[in-house]
């Protein structure tokens, strides 16, 4: 079937225009000019033979203009990042619970100033607050808190960190009965046994709240994070429903139509019209109604068009993740899965070709952007979907059913009962699946990466989608097919590479004799110390996967003695990684709630929690650890940087080692009149990742002859900074570090320190 794409041009331009105004704000006024004139000459020129010339130069003209008429209200807002605000605001968006414990939504100012001097203000904003009620959509707030001005073509001018904020009116109208509902249906669901009691209000009215953050990962890692919330697909599934419904009962294409258009746009007032659902909406609904109606070859075209609206609207959302998600998965749904079901007929049953070939589809076409921006892949998302897709529709009606009949309990408890048995089913999908051997494969964020994965994808499409125009191909088709082949030979022969040396033959890529190793896990600290069978474990790095990845390969499966310098993310973002596999867990001072929550789930885990004060000492295996720093019941520092715990290492087979965590030059300078540390170490961990701020005296004492550096390749700090490298190599020390050499073992054999890295010599 041949589908009409000339309006794909149209949200080309528009989509280039908007990004090019969003990050280069200046052009905004310049293109609105250079577009008008551009449509004009090409109408005079072409006539109607260059009609959508003339189409495409007005509409980069007219989101070029809507991008300019947002610009002054957006820099009277960035004005005041950095600075105490009080300000007002009118409520966007649903509310979710961040990874900082607050609850964060979207904004419109109203009114912004230092407190107690509010003036009229109108740029879009996103606010954190303290867990509360009230904090609906269209209610109006004032919140005082610190202003940080957000980076260019983010949507929301500023980020507000509320450190007061009240609720002055509250939602009214539609969103106040909306708040009510989904607010019932919440308590209903949540009184339900997990899992699936957390999910299901994610899953019927888009409520996050009660999704936990192991649960959320899980739903990320198995690539069903598009059902925790609502998306494209609860919408397409809303669409589907009623259009089949009405179809049951008889009605006519129009009926059809009619009805799951208005229940659709019910859907999007209860679970709230932000814009995120409202694009979602749109999107699903164009790409679920042509394909229902079969007309696919219409459906490329309105979805263009859509994608151009709602640009010209809002220019911000072009450089949103899930705005391009939400448009190549409807593209996909439209132009991918068809083909590729018809290909895979070869194979499988035409039911089961079409049910593989929608979340495949999906995956392939959203993969090279979800690689622009996120570090892992998921590699079980087609299976997961295939398993758990199924009940998603049925979970979803019924939660909407089980909330709008909040006004009959008996019934919405039946209603909210029998949807809980089909998100139990999608949470267990997501944690079983999560849990497999390499279910997500790590790649570094970025354009490499986005190629790479857009190649692989591609592979797979042209091997899988059936080429028509009969059973013998032309030569240059198969060259094509033939070079996807040998491309996808390749991928599954690493593929399966990896897998084995990243599980049962993790441990051949170690060497026998290591006794200190600095896992590779970017920009963070996550260093081993080995003796006698016993392991030290000095920090965790930002995230769990590389850490587990890195344990894996050195054979560790138990942590005896955690050494969490501070509670900075780079250094305990990845504790989850050994949750339940330490026995001792030695820690700096916590500064916030979270930091208490932390060391809350270790001792869950079976940890015992010791606060380390410098002259606090023990053994590992062979070797002796003593805390150097800081000074017990000081309160020179802050919790933080400069109270992170050092750490000393010696004997039993490790080399004399020093951890600095992530000392300033200030708090090393006292570190050395306090700790009397001598010198011929021969192991120093670089304090912060090797930033400018050091003390070039420390260093001349300890004379290291290896410091090792644990850093990010590519990081926005500048790390390592030139000062401390000339610092070290002054001193004639071997610099290692992990974003040149990735992981870095030492040991040492004959008297004799050893090294091995795995790239870089």
């Amino acid at each position: 079937m041949r589908r009409d794409l000339r309006l794909l041009p149209l949200a080309g331009a528009v989509w280039a225009a908007a990004l090019l105004c969003v990050f280069v704000p200046a052009a905004a006024v310049w293109a609105v000019g250079a577009g008008i004139v551009a449509a004009i000459t090409a109408l005079a020129v072409w006539r109607r033979r260059g009609a959508l010339v003339v189409v495409i130069l007005a509409s980069g003209a007219a989101v070029a203009l809507s991008a300019a008429l947002a610009l002054p209200g957006r820099a009277e807002a960035t004005a005041w990042g950095g600075r105490i605000v009080e300000a007002t605001a009118e409520i966007t968006s649903s509310a979710s619970i961040g990874q900082d414990g607050r609850l964060w939504f979207d904004a419109r100012l109203t009114g912004i100033g230092s407190p107690g001097s509010v003036a009229h203000a109108a740029a879009p904003i996103r606010v954190g607050v303290d867990l509360g009620e009230g904090f609906d959509m269209g209610a109006g707030i004032r919140v005082t808190g610190q202003a940080a001005q957000t980076d260019a073509g983010e949507r929301s001018a500023i980020v507000v960190f509320a450190s007061a904020a009240e609720v002055e009116r509250t939602a009214s109208g539609v969103f106040a009965l909306a708040a009510e509902l989904k607010g019932d249906f919440v308590s209903r669901s949540t009184a339900l046994p997990e899992p699936g009691a957390g999910l299901l209000p994610g899953l019927a009215v888009g409520d996050t709240r009660a999704v936990t953050a192991d649960l959320n990962d899980d739903m990320r890692a198995s690539g069903l994070s598009h059902l925790t919330a609502v998306s494209g697909a609860n919408c397409a599934i809303v669409v589907g429903a009623m259009f089949g419904l009405v179809a049951l009962c008889g009605g006519g294409r129009r009926l059809r139509v009619a009805i799951a258009v208005a229940a659709l746009a019910g859907f999007v007032v209860l679970v709230t019209p932000e814009p995120s659902v409202i694009r979602a909406a749109v999107m699903a609904g164009v790409a679920m109604l042509s394909v229902l109606l079969g007309r696919p070859s219409a459906g490329a075209g309105m979805l263009a068009l859509c994608a151009a609206g709602i640009l010209i609207v809002d220019p911000w959302l072009s450089s949103t993740p899930g705005f391009a998600l939400s448009v190549v998965a409807s593209g996909a749904l439209i132009l991918l899965a068809p083909p590729l079901a018809h290909g895979m007929e070869r194979w499988m049953p035409r039911l089961v070709a079409l049910a593989v070939a929608v979340p495949l589809a999906a995956q392939l076409a959203c993969g090279p952007i979800i690689a622009l921006f996120a570090e892992q892949q998921s590699l079980v998302g087609v299976a997961a979907n295939m398993i758990a897709d199924p009940a998603a529709p049925i979970a979803t009606v019924i939660g909407l059913l089980a909330c709008l009949a909040a006004p009959i309990p008996p019934l919405a408890d039946l209603l909210a009962a029998s949807a809980w048995l089909p998100a139990a089913w999608i949470a267990t999908t997501a944690t079983v699946s999560a849990e497999l051997p390499l279910a997500e494969l790590s790649l570094i964020p970025g354009i490499g990466s986005a190629l790479l994965v857009a190649a692989v994808s591609a592979a797979f499409a042209v091997v899988l989608i059936r080429p028509g125009g009969g059973e013998v191909l032309i030569t240059p088709l198969r060259w094509v097919r033939g070079a996807s082949a040998a491309v996808l030979v390749v991928v599954f022969s690493l593929g399966t590479s990896h897998v084995l040396l990243a599980g049962p033959l993790a441990t051949a890529t170690s060497p026998d004799g290591w006794s200190i190793a600095a896992c590779d896990v970017g920009q963070g600290d996550a260093l081993v110390v080995r003796s006698e069978g016993e392991v030290a474990l000095v920090d965790t790095g930002p995230e769990p996967g590389p850490l587990e990845d890195c344990l894996r390969a050195l054979g560790i499966d138990r942590v005896d003695l955690l050494v969490l310098t501070h509670f900075d993310l780079d250094h305990v973002g990845g504790v989850d990684a050994v949750q339940g596999r330490v026995g001792q867990v030695l820690h700096g001072p916590p500064g916030e709630e979270q930091d208490e929550q932390m060391l809350a789930r270790l001792v869950a885990g079976g940890a015992e929690p010791v606060d380390a004060f410098a002259g606090l000492s023990g053994t590992l295996g062979g070797a002796s650890w003593k805390v150097l720093w800081p000074q017990r019941g000081s309160a020179i520092f802050p919790p933080g940087n400069d109270s992170s715990v050092v750490m000393l290492f010696e004997d039993g087979g490790v080399p004399k080692s020093l951890y600095l965590g992530d000392l300033s030059a200030q708090a090393q300078r006292m570190l050395l009149r306090t700790a009397h540390l001598g010198s011929g170490f021969a192991v120093v961990k670089v304090a912060h990742h090797g930033s400018a701020d050091q003390d070039p005296g420390l260093y001349e004492t300890l004379r290291p002859s290896v410091a090792v550096i644990s850093v990010g390749e590519g990081n926005d700090y500048g790390h390592p900074r030139e000062e401390i490298l000339a610092v070290l190599d002054a001193l004639g020390a071997h610099v290692l570090r992990t974003d040149q050499q990735g992981r870095v073992l030492l040991g040492m054999e004959g008297g004799e320190l050893e090294v091995w890295t795995d790239r870089g010599g």
